[in-house]
């Protein structure tokens, strides 16, 4: 639990550490408004379009060994970062801390759900969700304090001694597993990732094209032709990377829509506020950081709970009640939001909104693993993950469109202006998911076995180190 849970705290940090630097970036590497974008999306674009890469090669290669070759590769190319003198080579590099994070996420899921029995997977996956959540949290006051107090490239060297560390334990400590499959599917494999990185192309290079652009229309058609391909491929494919009639389970098909939703207005609000505290309101990076954890501090605190209540009451609720408390509190937060507004305004909002995310956070992660046997968790979780960083990739595409057809960086009130409108999207999309929430299975639903899974459908891992 505690390595699988480095692993998680580290590939979440960095998808938010750099928000808090943005400013600074753009200021120490003349960066454009493009640049800064790319420097979330390059991580969230490989991360995404790799996800189910990562989950395969577990399945075929072993789970300890991808699991220790995906947190090298990430250490090696946080170095990287660090060492990189501009936005393009910043860029660059954020693109293979991409890749690393996506063989290590999803594989931290799976060595929990091979470590813990079905009755407390609830419980483990909520204190997952508790430290995913501990790592966006922190990300934005850990890459404040850096900033302000070292200097921005250590928010990157730091992941190098951590990663160092949890290699050696892993070697050690963890025992080795392999998925149901036993060889890579060499046809859906490219199919998939080509897919994936053309549909996350396009909102990434919206901003600066438009989205009536042919460049941008084009990656659409393309990447949804190529996802077609691969979805027809996968239906004759002897051994698929992601068996289709998952799609057919409720808690499978409506999770993976809920964290899509969540994702957009999660990662897309994080890009504006953690701007918004320096910019609209005049705050350090440390400053704005520490703000922010008012709003992404509350999965710490509410996401272990959610998880284990969700084992005795199921998933549904705290996913429904979740992406109610998002939409609400980002929606406050655009009322309340205007030039010389006080930062006590908005803790209530922010803390709304964050017990929002702490609770579906658990209760995606434990339905959509829930709705596949066990040995197709690390399947289920490169899914869920691949279209969670998707998500993000949309969200910070299109808060940034709304916020430039609003506002600008001229002035603080021009600012707010763009804050404002983009807030009120984010709070939409939230809302939006709410209409998967409620389609998702009951808890007397979810433990009815699915045809064509093992018998008994319980597992029987013993519980290992993870």
């Amino acid at each position: 639990m505690i390595l699988a849970s480095i692993g998680t705290f580290v590939a979440a940090l960095d998808v938010v550490v750099v928000s808090t630097a943005l400013p600074t970036l753009q200021e120490d590497l003349n960066a454009s408004l493009s640049d800064l974008e790319w420097t979330i999306n390059a991580y969230n674009l490989a991360f995404g379009a790799l996800m189910l890469t990562g989950a395969a090669l577990g399945d075929r290669f072993g789970r300890r060994r991808m699991y220790i070759v995906g947190l090298g590769v990430f250490t090696a190319a946080s170095a990287a970062c660090a060492l990189a003198t501009t936005s393009d080579g910043l860029i660059a590099a954020r693109v293979v801390q991409g890749v690393g994070a996506a063989v290590v996420l999803p594989l931290t899921l799976t060595l929990i759900s091979d470590a813990f029995p079905t009755e407390k997977r609830g419980m483990a996956i909520g204190i997952w969700g508790g430290i995913t959540g501990l790592g966006v949290g922190t990300g934005p006051v850990v890459g404040g304090a850096i900033v302000e107090g070292i200097a921005w490239q250590w928010i990157f060297w730091i992941n190098v001694p951590v990663g160092v560390v949890a290699m050696v334990l892993s070697g050690l400590l963890l025992r080795e597993s392999r998925g149901p499959r036993p060889q890579l599917d060499l046809v859906g494999l490219p199919l998939v990732i080509a897919g994936l990185f053309a549909l996350t192309w396009a909102p990434v290079r919206a901003p600066s094209e438009g989205w009536d652009s042919v460049e941008v229309i084009g990656s659409l058609v393309v990447g949804a032709a190529l996802l077609s391909a691969f979805l027809g491929w996968e239906r004759r494919a002897h051994h698929p990377m992601l068996p289709l009639e998952y799609f057919r389970r409720r808690g499978f098909s409506t999770a993976n829509g809920v964290i899509f939703c969540q994702f957009i207005s999660l990662i897309g609000s994080l890009f504006m506020i953690s701007q918004f505290f320096q910019i609209g309101m005049g705050y350090q990076p440390f400053e704005a950081g520490l703000r922010i954890l008012v709003w992404t501090g509350m999965p710490l605190l509410f996401a272990p709970v959610a998880g284990a209540l969700a084992d005795r009451f199921g998933n549904r609720p705290f996913m429904i009640s979740g992406l109610l408390l998002q939409g609400i509190g980002l929606g406050w937060l655009a009322a309340v939001s205007e030039l010389g507004v006080g930062f006590g305004t908005l803790v209530a909002p922010l803390v709304i909104a964050g017990i929002g995310i702490a609770f579906c956070f658990p209760t995606v992660a434990n339905a959509v693993v829930a709705a596949v046997p066990v040995n197709d968790s690390g399947v289920a979780a490169g899914t869920n993950n691949a279209l969670r960083e998707v998500g993000g990739v949309f969200g910070v595409a299109i808060l940034a469109a709304v916020f430039t057809a609003n506002g600008s960086y001229a002035s603080p009130e021009a600012f707010i202006d763009g804050f404002k409108a983009a807030e009120w999207v984010a709070a939409g999309v939230a809302l939006l998911g709410l209409v998967a929430a409620f389609l998702a299975p009951s808890k007397a639903e979810e433990s009815l076995p699915h045809p064509g899974d093992p018998t008994p459908r319980a597992d029987t891992a013993k519980p290992v180190a993870a």
